[in-house]
């Protein structure tokens, strides 16, 4: 269950980037960084497929970085940068949905960062320079991956202001490379989020037997006093996925209408029933 929803996101992952690629970014000549911004640089010089430069420069790459990346790390880039690779071709076929550039670069930025972030939510990568930053990273630890990344991008940006001369696409490879920065953050945030509920009742025990039987969640009972009505309570402390909220709700109320629950917003947790999307 657990490696099909893996694919799953793999597969949606990499179709939302090639789709941000293919349909507003490289028909717009909008130059992030990365090796999306390489193949989009070839492909208006030289008429290149995107999806093409894309492939050849993570196969070249991992070839080059094979001791070092390790034999799983070039696996799953295989199939990432394969089924990008795909989608990119596929979305080029499709007219091109504006030639607005700040449009483009601004949903060509989110799309291109929601799909990463699916993709590395995952456990799967598509490749691009993050290969040649953990290759130069292997070389000089000290160094922080996200700097290095952040320089190659620089030079990539550079590279398409020599060619294509024009200021104001710079200017817009910025916005997107911000954006799209931006979006792999929020994405593997909003798949961490999870719930905690606290449930303050007189029927603890009885509460806790009915969700510990029909749930596969813990639960943790502690007795606690009331001060403002100064009589011996007891709480409830369970650690839910967002969507198991309404049911669970459901069932403390059944058994104690009323109950006072307390839902509250957990960016992270660690532990058993839950993964921890990095």
């Amino acid at each position: 269950m657990k490696k099909t929803k893996s694919i799953f996101m793999t597969i949606l992952g990499t179709m939302i980037i090639g789709f941000g690629i293919g349909s507003f970014l490289t028909p717009n000549k909008i130059v992030g960084g990365g090796a999306s911004g390489i193949g989009t640089i070839l492909y208006h010089t030289f008429g290149v497929d995107v999806g093409i430069t894309l492939f050849v420069f993570n196969l070249v790459f991992l070839i080059l970085g094979f001791k070092i990346l390790g034999k799983d790390f070039v696996v799953n880039t295989l199939f990432g940068s394969l089924l990008l690779s795909v989608f990119v071709e596929v979305f080029s076929f499709i007219p091109i949905y504006t030639e607005n550039l700040m449009l483009a670069s601004i949903f060509g930025g989110v799309l291109f960062g929601a799909g990463i972030g699916l993709s590395f939510a995952a456990g799967a990568s598509t490749g691009g320079t993050d290969i040649l930053g953990r290759i130069i990273q292997a070389k000089f630890s000290y160094l922080p991956i996200g700097k290095i990344l952040l320089f190659i991008d620089g030079i990539i940006i550079l590279v398409s202001l020599i060619v294509f001369k024009d200021i104001e696409l710079i200017l817009y490879g910025i916005i997107t490379l911000f954006l799209s920065s931006y979006s792999v953050d929020l994405v593997i945030s909003k798949l961490n989020i999870s719930r905690i509920i606290f449930v303050i009742t007189d029927k603890g025990d009885e509460i806790s037997k009915k969700l510990i039987s029909t749930s596969p969640r813990g639960v943790t009972l502690i007795d606690v006093k009331g001060v403002y009505s100064d009589s011996n309570k007891q709480m409830l402390f369970c650690a839910l996925k967002e969507s198991e909220v309404e049911v669970f709700q459901k069932k403390v109320l059944e058994i104690d209408n009323t109950a006072f629950i307390v839902f509250a917003e957990s960016q992270k947790i660690n532990g058993k029933g839950f993964y921890l999307y990095k």
